[in-house]
């Protein structure tokens, strides 16, 4: 509530008594989000997520973030929670009606929690990932509160789509001027008939880099679309027009561009949950052991639970294989070296 400001305080103080269906609703103040939705204490977490998620799926919200629920003051155990919030959002996520909510946060403060909240999500994984392929699910860790609203800087990144158009130009001859205008309407009509125009809307838009917006321009040049940056607006997006087949064509392409983005994001975000669990490390040369980058940690971690036996590598930029379950990396010329995983919740090999 300090991090929310006096604004909001006051706003829960306007709507004391008068919650409805356990919470009320308030401005977001100084954090960074649009709203605020406060919950009145109670045992029954996953009914609790569940009431949330209904109501922002009936705001048309596109994103919330939780909180553990109850791991505070209530004292309940995590493990519990997880589960619970995690089954309240699998069954949300499968409701066909759900067309709002794109993606669901959870946010943990506490070192400790990573582990029962990455292990109630691995649990999931596959049998239930049908039902939630509509859903962007991440956890993230934090070590301070909720960011505060920064003022804007008004520097924008600007992007140069510019397209240089060759003009064709119809002269029209007719025996009247009745007959010219007709046929000029005619010819205005062929050429509006299959013109489309389609945008497309996603904060990631604003992290696109250079190789992104050189694809746009290269597919702007080959399929004759004209690309528009509306990176003003929040969130950003991106307005395709032309030939209809040909906005389409484009328009999915793009859609691919930010799910590719999505998936790294998604990806990274696990690693740095992971990084939090346990480190992956193999001997270096001097005999000290050297730990994995963050993206081969996970995929360490993640064999481990799969029980597979063996994992492909890469140390000091060469091709190793792992042994799970000797814990032995070898390359083609016969090299062995020793990996080790240090929990670094427990403390112990």
């Amino acid at each position: 509530m300090d991090a929310a400001g006096s604004q909001v305080e006051a706003e829960c103080a306007q709507y004391a008594g008068l919650f409805q269906s356990g919470f009320i609703t308030t401005q977001g103040g100084k954090l960074l989000c649009s709203k605020i939705i406060h919950l009145i204490h109670n045992m029954n977490v996953k009914s609790q997520v569940s009431e949330v998620l209904n109501e922002c799926e009936l705001r048309m919200y596109k994103s919330v973030a939780f909180p553990a629920i109850g791991t505070g003051q209530a004292g309940q155990r995590p493990a519990k929670v997880a589960d619970d919030m995690l089954d309240a959002i699998v069954e949300f996520a499968s409701k066909r009606s759900v067309q709002h909510l794109q993606k669901i946060r959870i946010v943990i403060f506490q070192t400790n929690m990573l582990r029962d909240f990455y292990r109630s999500m691995k649990k999931r994984e596959g049998s239930n990932s049908s039902t939630i392929d509509s859903l962007i699910i991440n956890m993230y860790f934090f070590t301070a509160f909720f960011g505060v609203k920064k003022q804007p800087s008004g520097k924008k990144k600007i992007v140069d789509l510019e397209k240089k158009v060759d003009l064709a130009t119809f002269q029209i001859c007719g025996e009247s001027q009745k007959n010219v205008d007709k046929t000029e309407s005619w010819l205005k009509d062929f050429i509006l008939k299959d013109h489309f125009e389609n945008v497309i809307s996603d904060e990631l838009i604003e992290h696109f880099n250079k190789r992104q917006i050189d694809t746009l321009k290269d597919l702007q040049s080959r399929k004759h679309v004209t690309i528009q940056f509306e990176n003003k607006l929040f969130p950003p997006c991106i307005k395709i027009s032309g030939i209809t087949k040909d906005v389409c064509w484009v328009s999915m392409e793009v859609q691919k561009m930010i799910q590719n983005l999505k998936d790294t994001e998604e990806e990274r975000s696990k690693a740095e949950l992971v990084y939090h669990l346990v480190e992956w490390r193999y001997r270096g040369s001097n005999d000290n052991f050297v730990a994995f980058d963050k993206i081969t940690n996970m995929r360490l971690e993640d064999a481990k639970i799969a029980k597979k036996p063996h994992l492909a590598v890469k140390i000091n930029g060469k091709n190793y294989k792992v042994d799970m379950n000797t814990l032995r990396a070898n390359d083609d010329q016969g090299k062995t070296i020793n990996i080790q995983r240090v929990s670094k919740n427990e403390g112990k090999l």
